[in-house]
């Protein structure tokens, strides 16, 4: 190797060098002021809890305040407005729900968001599968039974959720398509409203997640039928699956958060987001609070992540088409 060729080679890796401090200095002194994160879901539910364990265990590892803000409503564009609208640092970022993520580009011809240029997804919080729920006094005691009932009484029987295009609905439309029955989509206010609804026989039935459903289910006010997902959940042993209920084979309806930062964030300071907050749901008391919810870890890489979402924006372009659902 020539002399010109070595000082060249120094030359270029020194100015690698440089380009890469900024970032790595920046991701040592992050965070310099407060962190917020935005999230759309309101106070109370099993998400929001989620993202103020996060961000205890967060202001505690950074020494500096990590604050939740609710900003609920308007299909969580409301959030995402607010969070387009904050620093661009790293010190504002937003809780997101998959659909945000996966559905919402077959549900509306036009978003007030891009997927791919406004977020830079750095993780998933957790997975949940979603229970059947009905009142505790229903006359269902299998999904069998509200299969036969709702083919009996074609367009007669409600079902519930908050909005149209969450994951309650679209999981209701699913099941619809694959059973072969017509139900009456009504929407409530809030997740209280909703189940309380359930519970006093106003809705057939809701889907929901022990997060959601819970508190109603031990106040022996609730009825989980069955468990949508693959196989028996651990924390409740004794809910069925979709499938041993005499339900459709193989129906699964779960859902997922995850943590986004602003696109264009230095990758240092990106990877010690996630890296922290990844710190953050091992501990103990999270996995103990994620076990109360019915929730399970959802550990991915950023590239699996960013496959999975490509995966799921497929599936649910589908189910929407055969739902011929539309907020347009």
């Amino acid at each position: 190797m020539t002399s010109i060729t070595r000082r060249l080679g120094l030359t270029l890796g020194l100015a690698a060098l440089a380009a890469l401090l900024p970032g790595l200095a920046s991701a040592q002194s992050f965070p310099t002021k407060p962190v917020r994160i935005i999230t759309p879901f309101p106070v109370g539910g099993g998400p929001d809890g989620v993202a103020r364990l996060v961000a205890d265990k967060l202001s505690r590892a950074w020494g500096q305040p990590v604050v939740v803000e609710n900003r609920p409503g308007g299909n969580g564009f409301i959030a995402i407005d607010a969070f387009k609208r904050g620093a661009k640092d790293g010190h504002d970022l937003i809780q997101l729900d998959f659909v945000h993520l996966t559905a919402y580009q077959s549900l509306f011809k036009k978003l007030p968001y891009d997927v791919d240029k406004d977020f830079d997804t750095l993780l998933p919080l957790f997975k949940t599968y979603f229970f059947f729920t009905v009142g505790n006094d229903s006359p269902y005691k299998k999904i069998g039974d509200l299969v036969a009932d709702a083919k009996a009484h074609p367009g007669k029987l409600n079902y519930g959720s908050w909005s149209v295009g969450n994951p309650v609905h679209l999981g209701s439309e699913l099941f619809d398509t694959v059973a072969g029955t017509k139900m009456e989509h009504v929407i409530y206010k809030e997740t209280t409203q909703l189940y309380t609804a359930v519970a006093t026989n106003e809705l057939a039935y809701a889907l929901g997640t022990s997060a959601t459903a819970g508190p109603l289910l031990r106040a022996n006010k609730l009825r989980f039928l069955a468990v949508a997902a693959p196989k028996r959940l651990a924390g409740y042993p004794d809910v069925p699956t979709v499938t041993e209920a005499g339900g459709p084979a193989n129906f699964e309806v779960s859902g997922w958060n995850a943590i986004a930062a602003p696109k264009g964030l230095p990758p240092a300071v990106a990877d010690k987001i996630k890296r922290d907050i990844e710190k953050a749901l091992a501990e103990p008391d999270v996995k103990e609070k994620f076990l109360s919810f019915g929730y399970e870890p959802f550990v991915q890489t950023r590239e699996q992540l960013a496959q999975y979402i490509q995966t799921e924006t497929k599936r649910y372009a589908e189910i929407i088409k055969k739902a011929n659902v539309s907020l347009d």
